[in-house]
């Protein structure tokens, strides 16, 4: 079973992706955004904390923004936690947020092959995602890039999974 959980932040998304691997005896958890030693921001260390300490002690985590070779390389159930983090350390660490926007989309799009490459292995995989496409244009074309890719991404990899959830204020709806 493959399930991509979206929605806004703090809407519940993690909690709920957990729940749907919780019975399972030993789950990869790939953590695909940067570390504290990438983002020094003590607000984001919070988030770090928080996610690290509700998970139990029999999963594995792997903190990398290569999700599809994480996946690969998993023989159990994955929680990959989450795709607007993996996208944004994938444009970091190549350098692209002022790139044009060809060349950024290039990169990107060679990026979810993979991962939706990735999903066809057997194994139960459950992927958060950040809802983005509802709200207003953003000023930046940072942002904008962000949430172009982003609904990109999204599209492609519900299309790989058997179901879509769309969780709104700890509510949880099957698409």
């Amino acid at each position: 079973m493959k399930v991509l959980v979206t929605g806004g932040v703090r809407s519940g998304k993690s909690h709920h992706a957990e729940t749907l691997v919780q019975g399972e005896a030993a789950v990869t958890y790939v953590a695909p955004g940067p570390d504290e030693s990438e983002d020094p921001d003590p607000d984001w260390a919070l988030r770090l904390a928080a996610h690290r300490e509700r998970r139990p002690a029999s999963w594995t985590t792997v903190e990398t923004a290569d999700v599809a070779t994480a996946i690969a390389d998993s023989a159990g159930p994955v929680l990959v936690d989450c795709l607007g983090t993996w996208l944004t350390r994938t444009i970091d660490l190549r350098g692209l947020w002022e790139a044009p926007v060809d060349e950024v989309t290039d990169v990107v799009r060679g990026e979810i092959a993979r991962l939706v490459a990735a999903l066809e292995r057997p194994q139960p995989i459950v992927l958060v995602t950040n809802e983005v496409g509802l709200g207003v244009v953003p000023a930046h074309r940072s942002g904008r890039l962000f949430r172009d890719l982003l609904g990109e991404a999204n599209r492609q990899v519900a299309a790989a999974c058997d179901e879509v959830h769309l969780v709104i204020a700890g509510r949880v709806l099957v698409l």
